[in-house]
């Protein structure tokens, strides 16, 4: 999957156009490597999203094409956030 595909399906971003241009800014990376928005995400992959001051580091835990709002969460676990 996609990785702004996957930021917007787990509701870590709003928008999937919002996911591409973060990702086009530079703001995401995984695994240490700044990606571009067909970046292909596999389980296990930890994510980083610079929100301006604010860095969120998550870990994917499941990938899914769809997916309720109660269950988004269960995607991915919060490593840290800043």
């Amino acid at each position: 999957m996609r990785i702004d595909k996957y930021l917007k399906v787990s509701r870590l971003i709003k928008r999937r156009t919002v996911a591409n241009e973060a990702c086009d800014g530079a703001h995401v990376s995984v695994n240490g490597k700044v990606v571009k928005a067909s970046y292909d995400v596999k389980e296990g992959d930890v994510i980083e999203i610079k929100f301006g001051q604010r860095t969120l580091r998550v870990r994917v835990t499941d990938l899914r094409e769809h997916v309720g709002k109660a269950d988004a969460s269960s995607m991915f676990e919060v490593l840290s956030q800043e």
